[in-house]
């Protein structure tokens, strides 16, 4: 039962996606969502490493005012924006300001909410953070899961691919997605990838199954290729609108396994991802 989700409100840009793909969870459940603006002092005024002078101390300093006072501008704005769209879908919801690290808030806050909804980019970093496309994988190392990560354009969740690679984890999160309710009334295909035909029909039958057993109507599919070359072409080819990915998501995350094409999925995809392991 989904019944208080926290929303990672990021910046004015990303805030009416995150804010629209949440109010779909949240309207039909009556759950309540939780805005989650954070500020991070030391990130902000991070400059690198700057030559000594009085002339490059006072230009830095200025260079931290206006940041700080730009972060300030984004959150203001994105939560202004949150409130007046729950309000006007009448959603129950509530704004929590938080000043530090934005992953170990996000990751202790998450302990006392069903799921999240962030952005694929632009969580808290408001522009200025080096390397923000790594955020949303620093904060599922953090154990911040499950995560609806959705793209900065909101797009209606209608068709519902599942990466299934037939490990644990990559059936922990597909039973979890079944198990939380979400698009109930939505098609849902069953992927796996790998050049083995009989270990997939199996495995596609095995989840089929559990799908069934749960009341989920769902079809199968058998493909070629690796999943870490495939996935993303074959979800924008089926045109899918959200991807379930367990173990290969978790992998997805990691540069030394997947390299630059994994990294394209977080950092490109216009696809929404569901991560739950």
């Amino acid at each position: 039962m989904i019944k208080s989700i926290l929303v990672g409100l990021g910046t004015s840009a990303t805030a009416e996606s995150v804010t629209q793909h949440a109010m779909d969870i949240a309207k039909p459940r009556a759950a309540e969502l939780v805005g989650l603006a954070v500020t991070d002092p030391l990130r902000l005024e991070w400059l690198g490493p700057r030559p000594m002078g009085v002339g490059v101390t006072a230009a830095s300093a200025d260079l931290v005012r206006q940041r700080l006072v730009r972060a300030a501008a984004e959150i203001q704005a994105a939560g202004e924006l949150f409130a007046t769209r729950c309000r006007g879908a009448n959603v129950a919801h509530r704004i929590t300001e938080e000043a530090g690290d934005p992953f170990e808030i996000a990751a202790d806050l998450v302990r006392y909410h069903d799921m999240c909804v962030f952005g694929l980019r632009g969580l808290f970093e408001h522009d200025v953070v080096p390397e923000p496309r790594d955020a949303l994988e620093r904060l599922v190392s953090e154990g911040v899961r499950p995560i609806l990560a959705v793209a900065e354009r909101y797009r209606p969740i209608r068709r519902v691919l599942v990466a299934y690679s037939g490990s644990l984890e990559s059936a922990k999160t597909f039973k979890h997605f079944v198990h939380s309710g979400l698009y109930a009334d939505v098609p849902v295909r069953i992927v796996h990838f790998g050049d083995d035909a009989q270990a997939a029909t199996r495995r596609l039958e095995k989840a089929a199954a559990f799908f069934t057993a749960h009341g989920r109507a769902v079809e199968t599919d058998h493909a070629g290729g690796s999943a870490d070359r495939e996935l993303l072409p074959y979800a924008e080819a089926w045109q899918a609108d959200l991807i379930v990915a367990g173990n290969s998501a978790k992998n997805l995350l990691l540069r030394r396994v997947f390299g630059e094409t994994a990294l394209r999925l977080l950092r490109e995809s216009p696809l929404p991802l569901y991560l739950a392991q």
